[in-house]
C-alpha cells in the first residue's frame, strides 16, 4: 500500500517553516485538526498516485486550474518527519467527490483521480499534482488532508485558499480559532509568470517534539 505508484513527481527542493508559525517559545504551532468529511472513499482507487490529473487508461487531462501542490511535515521544533504517507482527497472541477454517496446531477470529470498519496522523504517534503480545490454547495474551496503516522491516530485536516472570500462564510474554517486561520491557508500562485498552471505549498506541523509517538 506504501509503495509509490507510475508517474511519481520529484520533489523540490526543501523550503522553510515560517516564522509566523512559531510560538513566543520558539517551537511552532501545530496545524488544526479538522473532519474528515463524509467523502472520504471507502475503497481507494486502483489508479492512486500523487498526480490526481491523470486517470490510468485515460489519455485526458483532469479539469480545472492544474496546480503543484507540496510542503513538509515537521515536528513542534521544525524537525521533518519521513517515511510519513500523507494522502489528500477532494472534489473536481464540477464539485463531485469520489464516493457512492454523493450523487449530485453534475457530471463527474472522469479525468480527475480524487484521491492521492505521497510518502514524505528524508527532509520531510510531499508532492501532488493536482487542482486548485472548487467549491463544493455549501463549503469554500478546500481539500482534504490526512497524515498516517505509525502507531498513531491518523491527523485530519483540510487546506483552504488563501485570500478566498469565501473563507468567510465557511463554518468549519470559521470553527478554527483566528490566530490560527492562518495555518490552514495555502496561496495558489502562478508557477512562473504567465505560466497557467498554480502552485502552492502547505507545510504540517504535528505535536511531537521527540522521536516518541504521541496520541491525539
Amino acid at each position: 500500500m506504501l509503495n509509490l505508484h507510475r508517474r511519481k513527481i520529484l520533489l523540490g527542493m526543501a523550503g522553510i517553516i515560517t516564522t509566523s508559525s512559531s510560538t513566543l517559545a520558539g517551537t511552532l504551532l501545530t496545524t488544526p485538526r479538522q473532519t474528515a468529511g463524509p467523502f472520504y472513499p471507502p475503497v481507494l482507487p486502483l489508479d492512486d498516485d500523487n498526480d490526481l490529473t491523470r486517470v490510468n487508461g485515460r489519455s485526458g487531462q483532469a479539469r480545472g486550474i492544474i496546480s503543484d501542490l507540496s510542503g513538509r511535515i515537521v515536528d513542534i521544533n521544525g524537525r521533518p518527519l519521513p517515511g510519513l504517507r500523507i494522502e489528500i482527497w477532494q472534489c473536481d472541477v464540477n464539485g463531485r467527490y469520489r464516493h457512492p454517496a454523493e450523487n449530485a446531477s453534475r457530471d463527474i470529470d472522469p479525468d480527475f483521480q480524487g484521491h492521492g498519496f505521497s510518502v514524505t522523504d528524508a527532509l520531510g517534503r510531499y508532492r501532488f499534482r493536482t487542482i486548485r480545490p472548487e467549491k463544493y454547495p455549501g463549503r469554500t474551496p478546500h481539500i482534504h488532508v490526512a497524515v498516517f503516522p505509525p502507531g498513531e491516530t491518523p491527523f485530519v485536516t483540510q487546506l483552504y485558499v488563501k485570500d478566498d472570500p469565501r473563507n468567510a462564510e465557511d463554518f468549519l474554517f470559521q470553527s478554527i480559532p483566528l490566530e490560527r486561520q492562518h495555518l490552514l491557508l495555502a496561496e495558489f500562485k502562478p508557477a512562473r509568470p504567465s505560466a497557467p498552471e498554480l502552485e502552492a505549498r502547505f507545510d504540517i506541523i504535528l505535536a511531537r517534539n521527540d522521536g516518541t509517538p504521541q496520541q491525539g
